[in-house]
């Protein structure tokens, strides 16, 4: 097979050296708030002008990788997510740091991330030509379902109350529509200078989860110094594998899960880990154990992010259309290098586009190598006492808030929802239902439009949005998905 023709390529010095480095550089670019993958691999692409395609690529593709699983560093141990793909893995991993088991919810999270990100790379290696055609199946009243299906698991991610849930959603999905609509260019909801450009997910992420800690710890009056005497305990690596297989139902939910959504241009990896989270919970017979530490839920959460990486990149390749924002920037990449995605990109490019996806291969493994490695000494980070933690947390907010785009109305935005934020919880609201609505909000709203615009130069909005195999399955899923989440709320509360 030609894919095994150019195995040899990646075992190049200069092109292991670039994969290790991306590979490293990946994980602490990851770990750091603010950073995105899509950042990440922006920041690299200047990097590559004096290298070959080849070997950019191999940059780009080690640091995509591993920034996607790097973001699970600070989202278990600081509960602030590295990026949007990383929300679902606070639920679970930070409770597991602070009952000292921070270092064995690292290597959950590395060794879920391995098996879903080789599944995934294998699937865009043996798969490409059938799911591109299958991801263009999907038109603007798809993609409009399909984030309706999203706003529909809000209702029972972390929140006793499917009501709740869902509200923190609608707030969310409110927040999106402020700013300049993309269809129209109608100003909407901006009352500060610093709302011109809408809320961006990333200050957005880290006010709504970092800023609610740092004023509960400040709101005590003194610090408590019982972080110091959480004792981490160590988790041997083979015990971590065991784990990993034993929970084979979450293992396959987030894989399959992340591979699909990370396939469906323009969705994006943002809500693989939180959907996957979501049906790894309602396929669990340990429901009530999610939130508290559960290793499924990181597990479940952690193998969709990376699944997404392989399958995002089918459409590039091969419709020069971008699965993610980040597989958006990879585009750039390529069209620097001169090299034009298209159905004959293979047969064209065949040197450059093989060993490009066999490092990605090879990526994962290093990417788990490190990543092990490195949770033990990480886990310490629990030990660190509440002040210095609060004031470190409150830095990292800064920064990362302000690097996004050199704004300080990012900065603003970030402190004002973390404020808005810490009363909602008081009240029983959550973060992650409110960043999912944001989130899905552009995503329903610009294919509703588009949709509505096409519908009525056609048969009618009806007959678009309620007719076809694929619109009917997405909305069955949906009434399920509703049905399922109120009934097991009603029987939750039977029980007690």
């Amino acid at each position: 097979m030609e894919f095994i023709y150019y195995f040899g390529e990646v075992f190049t010095p200069i092109s292991m050296l670039l994969l290790i480095g991306g590979t490293i550089g990946g994980l602490i670019l990851g770990a750091t708030p603010g950073l995105s993958p899509t950042m990440a691999v922006a920041l690299l692409i200047p990097f590559t002008f004096q290298l070959t395609p080849v070997h950019g690529l191999i940059l780009l593709g080690a640091a995509y990788t591993s920034t996607v699983a790097g973001g699970a560093v600070s989202a278990i141990l600081l509960k602030i997510p590295g990026a949007p793909a990383n929300i679902a893995t606070t639920l679970d991993g930070h409770a597991m740091a602070l009952k000292g088991e921070g270092a064995k919810a690292l290597q959950l999270s590395f060794i879920s991330s391995l098996f879903g990100g080789i599944f995934g790379v294998l699937l865009l290696i043996f798969l490409t030509p059938v799911l591109a055609e299958w991801a263009l199946a999907f038109g603007p009243p798809h993609l409009f379902w399909l984030a309706i299906l999203g706003v529909t698991v809000i209702g029972s991610l972390e929140s006793n109350s499917v009501v709740k849930g869902l509200l923190s959603g609608c707030i969310g999905m409110w927040l999106a529509t402020i700013g300049f609509d993309d269809m129209l260019g109608v100003k909407r909801f901006v009352f500060h200078s610093s709302l011109g450009g809408g809320v961006n997910i990333i200050p957005a992420l880290i006010g709504l989860f970092a800023i609610p800690q740092v004023i509960t710890m400040f709101a005590k009056g003194r610090f408590d110094q019982d972080t110091s005497r959480i004792e981490v305990k160590k988790h041997p690596v083979g015990a971590a594998f065991k784990e990993v297989f034993k929970r084979k139902r979450a293992l396959g939910i987030g894989t399959i899960i992340g591979s699909i959504i990370g396939l469906i241009p323009g969705v994006g990896g943002q809500i693989a880990g939180l959907v996957a989270y979501d049906q790894a919970k309602k396929f669990s017979p340990e429901k009530a154990k999610f939130g508290t530490g559960h290793s499924e839920g990181v597990i479940a959460a952690e193998a969709a992010n990376n699944a997404m990486v392989g399958p995002s990149l089918v459409p590039l390749l091969t419709l020069s259309i971008p699965g993610s924002p980040t597989a958006a920037v990879l585009l750039g990449g390529l069209l620097i290098h001169g090299i034009f995605p298209g159905v004959d990109l293979f047969q064209n490019y065949p040197e450059v586009v093989w060993p490009f996806i066999n490092s990605m291969l090879i990526g994962q493994v290093l990417m788990c190598i490190f990543g092990i490695y490195i949770a033990s000494f990480a886990a310490r980070v629990a030990q660190v006492p509440k002040s210095v933690m609060a004031a470190t947390v409150l830095g990292l907010a800064l920064f990362g808030s302000y690097a996004v785009q050199q704004s300080m109305g990012d900065v603003y935005v970030m402190a004002v929802l973390g404020g808005m934020m810490y009363f909602l919880e008081r009240f029983g609201f959550s973060a992650a239902p409110l960043v999912l609505g944001l989130i899905l909000g552009p995503i329903a709203e610009s294919n509703f439009v588009q949709g509505s615009m096409i519908a009525n130069a056609q048969d009618g909005p009806m007959i678009y949005f309620f007719s076809g195999t694929l619109n009917i399955a997405l909305i069955a899923v949906v009434v399920l998905s509703v049905g399922y989440s109120a009934w097991s709320e009603i029987t939750s509360r039977k029980v007690v």
